[in-house]
């Protein structure tokens, strides 16, 4: 059984996304929990909010079809973070110019999955 999360259009840049991404693919769903919880960089929440999203997915799915569920059971599959939307923005600039801002969003998405014998 498998559970999935997306989060769409979070105020952090794919880039940096991609990094809190990338330490807990593949990783247990406790161990990733801890690693985005003391991780500094500020894309640890979201990618953290959208990891306990998938959980409750999960939970929700096994109690729907009446299986027992063990969050210990559960390790990240897959998650990817696609580019969303850019915002584009403009500041004054010297001698009348303007400069363009981009602030962009980004897509997260976590699939978790029960543990089977080969990953």
């Amino acid at each position: 059984m498998e559970a999935k999360a997306i989060a769409r259009h979070v105020r952090v840049t794919p880039r940096k996304a991609r990094r809190m991404v990338d330490l807990i693919r593949g990783k247990k769903v406790t161990d990733a929990i801890t690693i985005l919880k003391f991780a500094p960089q500020a894309a640890s929440e979201p990618v953290l909010k959208v990891l306990e999203s998938a959980i409750a997915n999960a939970r929700v799915k096994a109690d729907k079809a009446g299986e027992s569920f063990r969050e210990n059971d559960l390790f990240v599959k897959e998650t990817y973070v696609d580019e969303g939307v850019t915002l584009k923005r403009f500041r004054a600039r010297a001698q009348g110019r303007a400069g363009r801002i981009n602030k962009r969003t980004a897509h997260i998405t976590v699939i978790v999955a029960n543990k089977e014998g080969d990953r």
